[in-house]
This record gives structure tokens, C-alpha cells and sequence, in this order.
């Protein structure tokens, strides 16, 4: 790898975060007016000049950012509920034209002004929480993009840049998905891509391999264009040869190439065997914050459904599962230290006769903390074996610096006890079934679902309580997570939601049964079970790893090859 000549970043407008190189403006020369400004002084017009070139600067930089912001914007439509995926290849190779040629700073600044709009209108079903929420999350989550802009700077002064580009897509996200707190992984390309000829890539290397073929299209889309451009601006004295041509018209061709090439991995559906579910979902209250209504009512609200289950099975309307599902807090009561609470759900589970897997918060190991728990209830022996969730939500189950935030943020005293993680994968015998439970947010963590599947799950199950961010468009979000799940596991899921969206998933990724929100309703299926793990779980998180590596490698020899050509040219000139 070598710089190229005709690559060399030039000196482009300063933008926000770069020093403007323009000389002192009239502001720097003029005597300030004493009567206005005060006595003259030597401060005066160093400040003004600086305002001055500040203003400058903002200027030339508005019409590039704009660009950048409604870039970002376009992106978020690549994303549940839109799901418009193309959407993703134009914004991946927008902002690689529009860091082309720019310095570092200005490249940190231009990811930035992409990222923040794009977060704050995909996560906007926090506002829920509070529009501050919104900003403060987007913000952090849009300075993971300001580096990968910066990055993408020095990775596009190689040649093959579109490669390492990709690459850095990668890196980026492999960041953002682990800090800070554990990270967030919301937002990656890989989940705007859970129907589309991408996605079976993800039985390969997984989501973050989508990622980078996602990225690699838009890359190469982005290179084509260049090409375009530069043949269309060619001095008319020279010949329009086909040959001049080739570049632009072989990168598309990559570019096509890359997004076919998941039609051509075999998704592997085949069963082993099927187990007989059913998934209850009971509803709330109201959407919101207050979701909860008076205690007990949403256990009540799955218990009666359950029982008006019951009551079909011994009518013969339906046939009798050899399980039942219940979503993340169907028990609004921790049932071991209320008796209520136990009574109602083995009354419930008695009824249908099967094992049932409850969600429930139960008190923790102190008095500071609570649990948050799947619980597989017999009808004979009732409570057994259960999952911990084991990635609490920072700020949302837990608070980091308790002690110190709250002082200052008072809405954080509303969670009055910190999430207790669990320290094991979800992997629970249920009834005829060995199933892998994945509560709710953890459906979006790589190494949770997969260390779930690699323990002997088989199938998966997603419990979640989606009540606070009904109707927002987070739970079809959500849903798209347990889509690309199933073809990278192989699996089947489940996704069980107190108010919705509940779902059964394919193993190929196919929705075959979904609920509206804020409903009761009842699905039942015959679930294929199975043994065989993909590629993506053999290898792990090694194919994520290795392109962020190469990533982050290029622009080290970016920076290296540059400072090189820097000597050279220094040297050179003092022989001069």
C-alpha cells in the first residue's frame, strides 16, 4: 500500500474544529471605536480577528455539514419502521465523498454532523424517558463516528481505500457496541439489513460481517462516482477511450458483486425435531413510563390469558403445547416474597398443564439490588432452573456513580435498586426443549446470543418488555435484531412481549407469526429445534476483530507513508 499521487489531501476549506489558514480579515486591522468597544488595546484585535476567521470558517463549513446531516438523516430511514436498506449503501458512500480530500479534524467533524442527526431520530423512542435522554445518548453514540470520520480520512489516502474503509465501518461499531458501559449497539448497518441480499452473509461471519459488506458496497458506489466524475471533467483534448472508463465501471461492478453474494450462502433450515410452543402475551395498562397500572395487574393480565388457553386446550380448540412462553416481567411481583404472586402463576400454570417460562424481577443477593430473571415453573414441582439477564441497560437498570449523578439528576432516583447481571448464558430445559433465553436488549449483543447457541440452545427465546417505547417504532427495531439472529445462529426465535411485538422467527429469518401491539393474544406454533451450529458460530468474533485490525492498520500506514513524504519533500527543499 502507497499513497497515491493524485490522492494527496489538498488544502480544503477549514471547517469547525480546524484552524482556519486564511490571512487576518479587516477585523485584525482596524482600530476598535473607544466609544463602542473601549479603550484600545492589544487584546482587541487579536479577538476580533479570531471571531472573525471563526465566522469564516462556519461559513464555509454549513453547506458540507448540511450535506453530512441529511446523510445521516437518510440513513435512519434504512431502519425499522421504514426499512428502506438501500438507504444504507448511499449514506456509507455519501460520507466517504464527503470526507474525501479533508483533513483530519475537518473529516472527526463532518462524522459527527452525520451521526448526531441519525441517532437522535433513530433512538427518538427514547423521548419517552425525555427529549435530553435522546440528545445526551445520540451525542455519545455520534462520537464514535466523529473517530470513524477522522479515520476515514487517512484510510482514503491508499490505494484500494474503499477496502479499508469498509474495514473501518467495522472498527467503528466494534467500539461503540463495547463502551462505554458495556456499549450500545443500536444503530449498526448490519441491523438495517435483516431482509435484504446482505443478510445471509451474517450465517458466515455474522452482523458485523453484514456490516462490512454493507459498507464495502457503499465504498466501491462512492469510488465509481469519483471515477465518473473525473472522466466527465476530463480535458476534452484528451480521448473518452472505453478504457478510461474501466475504473468507474469495474467498481461498480464490485460494488453489484458484493451485494449479490449473500443470495449465494445457503441459510440451512433444516430441523432436527420441533417442540409444540405457545406465547402469551397479556398487555398493559397504557404505553409509557407508567406502563405497570395498579400492582399485580400484569401478572394478572398473563395469567388469565393463560388460562383462557387452558380452557381452549380442554375444549379441543387448540392443540396442547408441550410449553408455554411468558415475556420479561409477565410478573410485575417478585412471586418468592409475595405469596399472591406464586399463587396466581401455579394456579395459571396448574391449568395448562406444561411447563411455563415466567419473566419476573425477584430480589437480589442484597438488599441494593433486584434481578432480572427468566424462571422455568413445572406444574408439579413449580419454580426450577432460571436465567439472570446478564446486561443490565446502564441508566435505564442500573446507575453508574449512584451516588454522585443523582445529586444532580433526580429522575435517576426513580431506580431506586441497580440490576443484578447474571453470570451464566440462558441455556434452560424447558419442558421437551433445550432453549437459549436472551432478555430483551441483550438480543443486540453478538457474544450474549452466541455464547447462548454454543452452550447447546436450540433455539432461542427473546424475552422483552417493550411497554415504555410502545408504539415509537423500538419494537419493530427489535425485531429486526431477532431476524438477523436467526440466520446467524441457525435458529429459530421466539420473541415473547408483554405488550408486543411478539413473533416467531424462522430459521431462515422469515416473520411467520407476529402480534399488533397492545394486544392479547396467543400464538402457537410447532418450533423446529436445532443441533447444528453455522460458520458464524465457529468463528466467533475472530472475522470482527481481524477487519477492525485492518482498519485501524491502514491508517497507521496512511499516517506513516505521509509523514515519510514529508521528509522527502523537507529534505529536498533544504538541497534545493
Amino acid at each position: 500500500m502507497r499513497l497515491r499521487p493524485d490522492t494527496a489531501p489538498e488544502a480544503p476549506p477549514a471547517e469547525p474544529g480546524e484552524a482556519a489558514a486564511t490571512a487576518p480579515g479587516p477585523a485584525a486591522v482596524t482600530a476598535p471605536d473607544p466609544e463602542v468597544n473601549g479603550p484600545a488595546g492589544p487584546e482587541r484585535p487579536v479577538r476580533a480577528s479570531r471571531r472573525a476567521r471563526f465566522a469564516a470558517t462556519v461559513r464555509k463549513a454549513a453547506p458540507r455539514t448540511a450535506v453530512a446531516a441529511l446523510c445521516g438523516l437518510a440513513l435512519t430511514l434504512a431502519f425499522p419502521p421504514f426499512d428502506v436498506w438501500p438507504l444504507a449503501v448511499v449514506a456509507v458512500a455519501a460520507l466517504s465523498l464527503l470526507t474525501r480530500g479533508r483533513t483530519v479534524r475537518q473529516g472527526a467533524w463532518l462524522g459527527f454532523a452525520f451521526g448526531l442527526p441519525f441517532f437522535v431520530w433513530l433512538l427518538a423512542w427514547l423521548r419517552v424517558v425525555g427529549w435530553d435522554a435522546v440528545v445526551g445518548l445520540s451525542a455519545i453514540e455520534a462520537a464514535f463516528l466523529a473517530g470513524l470520520g477522522a479515520l476515514l480520512v487517512l484510510g482514503q489516502r491508499l490505494r484500494g481505500w474503499p477496502l479499508w474503509a469498509a474495514c473501518l465501518w467495522v472498527a467503528e461499531e466494534l467500539a461503540r457496541d463495547r463502551l462505554p458501559f458495556g456499549g450500545f449497539p443500536w444503530g449498526r448497518l448490519a441491523f438495517a439489513n435483516t431482509g435484504s441480499p446482505y443478510t445471509p452473509l451474517a450465517a458466515l461471519g455474522g452482523a458485523p460481517l453484514v456490516t462490512f459488506a454493507v459498507a464495502l458496497s457503499g465504498t466501491l458506489l462512492a469510488a465509481a462516482a469519483l471515477a465518473a466524475v473525473r472522466l466527465v471533467r476530463a480535458p476534452r483534448a484528451e480521448p473518452r477511450t472505453p478504457r478510461a472508463a474501466l475504473p468507474g465501471a469495474g467498481a461498480l461492478a464490485l460494488s453489484t458483486a458484493v451485494l449479490g453474494a449473500g443470495l449465494l450462502v445457503p441459510v440451512p433450515t433444516g430441523a432436527d425435531d420441533h417442540v409444540r410452543i405457545a406465547v402469551v402475551q397479556g398487555n398493559v395498562q397504557q404505553p409509557g413510563m407508567h406502563f405497570l397500572g395498579r400492582p399485580m395487574m400484569i401478572l394478572d393480565n398473563h395469567v388469565e390469558a393463560t388460562l383462557k388457553l387452558a380452557a381452549d386446550i380442554r375444549a379441543g380448540r387448540v392443540p396442547r403445547p408441550d410449553l408455554v412462553l411468558w415475556p420479561e416481567n409477565s410478573s410485575d411481583l417478585d412471586p418468592f416474597s409475595n405469596p399472591a404472586a406464586y399463587q396466581r402463576i401455579s394456579r395459571a400454570v396448574a391449568a395448562v398443564g406444561v411447563p411455563v417460562l415466567v419473566g419476573a424481577l425477584v430480589d437480589g443477593p442484597d438488599a441494593d439490588h433486584v434481578q432480572n430473571e427468566g424462571i422455568v415453573w413445572d406444574p408439579a414441582s413449580g419454580p426450577g432452573a432460571h436465567y439472570t439477564k446478564q446486561h443490565p441497560v446502564p441508566f435505564g437498570e442500573y446507575v453508574p456513580f449512584r451516588r454522585e449523578l443523582t445529586r444532580v439528576i433526580h429522575r435517576l432516583e426513580e431506580i431506586p435498586r441497580d440490576f443484578y447481571p447474571g453470570k451464566g448464558t440462558g441455556v434452560l430445559q424447558i419442558g421437551p426443549a433445550r432453549l437459549g433465553d436472551v432478555i430483551c436488549f441483550e438480543v443486540a449483543y453478538d457474544g450474549i446470543v452466541r455464547d447462548t447457541v454454543k452452550a447447546g440452545a436450540r433455539a432461542i427465546v427473546v424475552q422483552t418488555n417493550n411497554a415504555t417505547y410502545g408504539r415509537t417504532g423500538q419494537p419493530e427495531q427489535q425485531l429486526a435484531m431477532s431476524r438477523l439472529r436467526a440466520i446467524e445462529h441457525g435458529r429459530a426465535v421466539v420473541t415473547a412481549a408483554t405488550s408486543g411485538i411478539s413473533a416467531i422467527v424462522a430459521p431462515d429469518g422469515k416473520i411467520e407469526q407476529r402480534t399488533k401491539e397492545f394486544t392479547e393474544r396467543v400464538l402457537s406454533a410447532d418450533l423446529p429445534l436445532r443441533d447444528k451450529i453455522t460458520v458464524a458460530d465457529r468463528v466467533g468474533a475472530v472475522p470482527e476483530w481481524t477487519l477492525a485490525i485492518v482498519g485501524l492498520l491502514s491508517c497507521a500506514v496512511a499516517i506513516a507513508l505521509g509523514r515519510r513524504d514529508r521528509v522527502r519533500t523537507g529534505k529536498g527543499q533544504r538541497h534545493q
